[in-house]
């Protein structure tokens, strides 16, 4: 696990900050990726703030009301290392893994045509 810290995003040229109106999560909480996870108010619009990663919520950087600007701290989520293995890893039963190379059979060599 490692952590990843979501810094406000540009939300519309020229602002430079938005107000938090609310959380819809709280530090602790599991998050999937898309999760509305709050809202800000900018000069023009409410803004309702999706999560950029699943994982947990370990800290709010703000609360309602505050001010924050452009590429600051908003959340900071604990998230898997990479995107892990889809499917199932085959292991040798003594704990090793083995991978047999061979040259490739001459008979299914194929040849290019011009």
């Amino acid at each position: 696990m490692s952590k990843y810290v979501f810094r406000l995003p540009d939300l519309a040229e020229g602002l430079e900050d938005a107000e938090v109106v609310e959380w819809r999560v709280a530090e602790g909480d599991r998050v999937e990726l898309n999760q509305l996870i709050g809202e800000v108010q900018t000069s023009k619009a409410a803004v309702e703030i999706p999560s950029p990663r699943a994982g947990t919520v370990l800290k709010l950087h703000a609360q309602p009301g505050d001010l924050v600007k452009v590429g600051e701290p908003l959340v900071t989520f604990e998230v898997a290392d990479g995107p892990g293995v889809v499917g199932r890893v085959p292991t040798d039963p003594a704990g090793e893994r083995r991978v047999r190379l061979r040259p490739p059979d001459p008979a299914r060599r194929r040849t290019r045509r011009g």
